[in-house]
């Protein structure tokens, strides 16, 4: 068993609209962080997750998320799931739990047209 306690994360800014609160577990198959969003990310284009499935539990607030062309509207309570090399893009204001399997890595995670 692994607890991490607020104090032991790192918030990471992503976007000048969208900040990671990452929860250090040092598991190569899993991780979760808490996501900060206030608007469009990424600012332009999509972004894919080249290894990572993502999940995104909305915690508060609302938006959307694109996948290719289709548009899907969330709201508190919602669940989405990002498959690895799905096109995506952010909108909203919106705090959102993710875990990632495996384990999330920026080397992974590319910026596309």
């Amino acid at each position: 068993m692994k607890i991490i306690h607020k104090e032991q994360t790192k918030t990471i800014r992503n976007s000048d609209v969208c900040d990671a609160i990452e929860y250090p577990l040092d598991d190569k198959d899993i991780n979760g962080a808490v996501i900060e969003l206030r608007g469009r990310y990424p600012e332009k284009g999509m972004v894919i997750n080249e290894v990572c499935k993502e999940l995104a539990y909305i915690i508060k607030g609302s938006g959307k998320l694109v996948i290719k062309d289709k548009e899907t509207q969330l709201k508190e309570g919602d669940l989405a799931s990002i498959e690895p090399g799905e096109a995506y893009y952010w909108d909203g204001n919106m705090t959102m739990f993710v875990p990632c399997a495996p384990a999330w890595y920026p080397e992974q995670h590319k910026e596309v047209e």
